[in-house]
């Protein structure tokens, strides 16, 4: 009891609140948080192969797209909104230190956060981006294109929205987590589904949903 106390200071009432309500008792809220961390850890592997995969599924079509019209990389030439554009830039800035190396157009990519490429699939570039490239990032998925923006939008929504509670330590126990799961692995699905069946067997999320202490 006296370890149990001890906790729940350091980590504060206000954060056990959630957990608390949840189990009537500070020693089942102590367990419950304990797995809510093994959660969101789990959340953050999973989300993190859907970040990658969709990623450069998206690079790929937006190189072959402008490669077909202007040579240029796209960068430089897709029509993206002020805050598109201002995501880009300081992903440049961090890929070439502030113009100190020369910029590679995988470390751009790489700095770009989940949140440009969640906001590429919004409505707001469906023709200048989603029906000219953008759709084929994912042949798997919906046969019609508008389904196909939307459902897609809607996960990576989901995923995004998730995966930001877990990076910041919040509670996720409330939260439908297997439907997440099974978004992530659908959308990599859409990708490719090899790639799906492989981030289901390797990643962590599923078993500890089935761990999960009642309450």
């Amino acid at each position: 009891m006296m370890q149990e106390d001890e906790l729940g200071r350091l980590i504060t009432v206000e954060r056990l609140r959630s957990y608390t309500e949840r189990t009537g008792s500070s020693a089942d809220a102590l367990r419950l948080y304990e797995w809510n961390m093994r959660a969101a850890a789990s959340v953050m592997e999973l989300t993190g192969v859907v970040e990658v995969m969709a990623r450069n599924a998206l690079d790929r079509e937006l190189r072959e797209w402008t490669a077909k019209r202007t040579g240029a990389p796209w960068f430089d030439v897709a029509p993206l909104d002020g805050r598109g554009r201002a995501d880009l830039v300081k992903a440049r800035a961090r890929a070439s230190r502030d113009g100190r190396r020369d910029e590679v157009h995988g470390r751009v990519i790489a700095e770009l956060t989940f949140g440009f490429w969640r906001y590429l699939v919004e409505t707001r570039y469906l023709t200048a981006l989603w029906t000219p490239a953008l759709h084929k990032a994912f042949p798997h998925g919906p046969a019609d294109s508008l389904t196909r923006q939307r459902e897609v939008r809607r996960r990576l929504q989901q995923l995004h929205f998730v995966r930001n509670r877990a990076a910041h330590h919040e509670p996720i126990h409330t939260r439908d987590l297997q439907r997440d799961h099974d978004y992530a692995l659908e959308l990599v699905g859409w990708i490719s589904p090899h790639a799906a069946l492989w981030a289901a067997d390797t990643t962590s999320l599923r078993a500890v949903l089935r761990a999960r202490p009642d309450g």
